[in-house]
């Protein structure tokens, strides 16, 4: 009776697992979107700015757009990636093994 709930155990956390990945490769794959249609869209605006408007391309409204929603592309890739996605756990552990190993063959 044990070996059969120890497989349902099982069964439920591999199916939660699997989930979980599911729920992670849906919001990942809705960041790679919204950030291919930003640049997709603002080369676009740019583009047509620069080439039907008489006024100077360096104007705040010609990359405005591009600005407003890169704020809103931000805080997606901060709910995403978290907010420590540049300087996780992982990156401080092999930085400090890397100034470690640094340290060592200099003293050698």
């Amino acid at each position: 009776m044990e070996r059969i709930n120890n497989n349902i155990d099982n069964n439920f956390e591999n199916e939660d697992a699997y989930l979980r990945a599911e729920k992670r490769v849906k919001e990942l794959k809705g960041f790679y979107s919204h950030a291919s249609f930003y640049v997709i869209i603002n080369l676009f605006l740019i583009g047509m700015v620069a080439f039907n408007s008489g006024r100077d391309l360096w104007s705040f409204g010609t990359f405005s757009t591009a600005f407003f929603w890169g704020i809103g592309l931000s805080f997606h890739a901060l709910g995403v990636f978290g907010k420590h996605a540049l300087f996780s756990k992982s990156w401080e552990e092999r930085k400090v093994r890397e100034y470690m190993q640094k340290d060592e063959t200099q003293w050698e």
